[in-house]
């Protein structure tokens, strides 16, 4: 039986998508998104969506939060826990491709139209040379992109549990008051979901008073309805922190193929982060300011850059120029 799709995913810290990838060209089909809360394996998800759309595939890719080191992947803001050899036994399917979140995302950027992203400063992006990805979700996902000729090679990592650096006094209260809290304080305690609340309680903290129980929905809708002064201010050095964090990407590997921003919580508030201190920031690295001025930075706009990149990761292990 010769097979004209696969099965390719994208698990996060809350959801799970799933869909069908037509091998031939990468388009996707059938997307439906499970609630991790609600479900006690990612087998069981992907049995429950394979039993409910009557599809059969032999081959799947699937792409999750967190590190993937070998067999056994455990994901790092969710409690599930399996062996991809085990799980692919189990579904009956010739290959099962387990890969890291951004990587997926990394590999979804060739396949990008100019309608699935929106520049935002920087000059045309020049072919060949390194790329960057890189997201606020339920965690803070990067990677890096490069092309070898015929193909692209995704470079993933952890870049988003490098220490946080502070760049200002009201930043350096804040983080000392985070400090208190946690520990070791990453950039994505800052740069993510739960990272939005912590910058909302370290700023009303740092200012000696008592932070509301805020959830980010409630942050980030404040914030742009201009009915928190407090949300206002947190929202506003967020959009800072995700620009000095892109810079420091793109100084890391000459990324002047461009920088991706992905992730679920920049697209609710687009305008905002368009018209924010963001792309100053990006720029403000002091004798490197020129050297910033010119590497565009994209927001993926594209509603599954996840699923798209899975697929296009897989095709492209199985001999499909990219």
């Amino acid at each position: 039986m010769k097979y004209t799709h696969a099965l390719v995913g994208d698990v996060g810290g809350t959801n799970a998508r799933l869909a069908l990838c037509e091998l031939a060209t990468g388009a996707l089909s059938h997307i439906h998104t499970y609630s991790g809360l609600e479900h006690p394996s990612l087998e069981a998800v992907v049995s429950l969506y394979l039993n409910h759309y009557q599809v059969a595939v032999d081959n799947a890719c699937i792409a999750i939060a967190c590190p993937i080191n070998g067999d056994h992947v455990t994901m790092t803001n969710h409690s599930w826990a399996f062996s991809i050899s085990e799980m692919q036994r189990n579904l009956g399917l010739t290959q099962l491709q387990v890969i890291n979140d951004f990587t997926a995302v990394s590999m979804a950027v060739p396949m990008l139209t100019d309608s699935d992203r929106l520049q935002l400063g920087g000059s045309a992006p020049l072919a060949g040379k390194p790329i960057a990805i890189y997201g606020a979700g339920t965690g803070l996902g990067v990677a890096h992109l490069v092309n070898t000729g015929a193909r692209w090679l995704s470079l993933p990592g952890e870049g988003g549990h490098v220490d946080f650096a502070a760049n200002n006094a009201e930043e350096d209260a804040i983080l000392q008051v985070m400090r208190s809290e946690l520990g070791h304080v990453s950039a994505e305690r800052f740069l993510s979901g739960p990272g939005l609340v912590n910058l909302y309680r370290g700023l009303v903290k740092a200012d000696g008073r008592e932070p509301e129980p805020l959830a980010p929905k409630e942050i980030t809708e404040r914030a742009v309805s201009s009915t928190c002064l407090d949300c206002r201010r947190t929202l506003s050095l967020f959009c800072v922190l995700m620009g000095r964090f892109a810079g420091n990407l793109a100084l890391n590997l000459g990324t002047f193929g461009g920088v991706y921003i992905a992730g679920g919580i920049v697209p609710r508030f687009q305008a905002f982060f368009v018209n924010s201190g963001f792309r100053v920031a990006f720029e403000d690295k002091g004798r490197f300011n020129s050297y910033l001025k010119e590497i565009p930075v994209f927001l993926i706009t594209h509603h599954n850059p996840g699923l798209l990149g899975a697929g296009a990761y897989l095709r492209q292990s199985m001999g499909f120029t990219i």
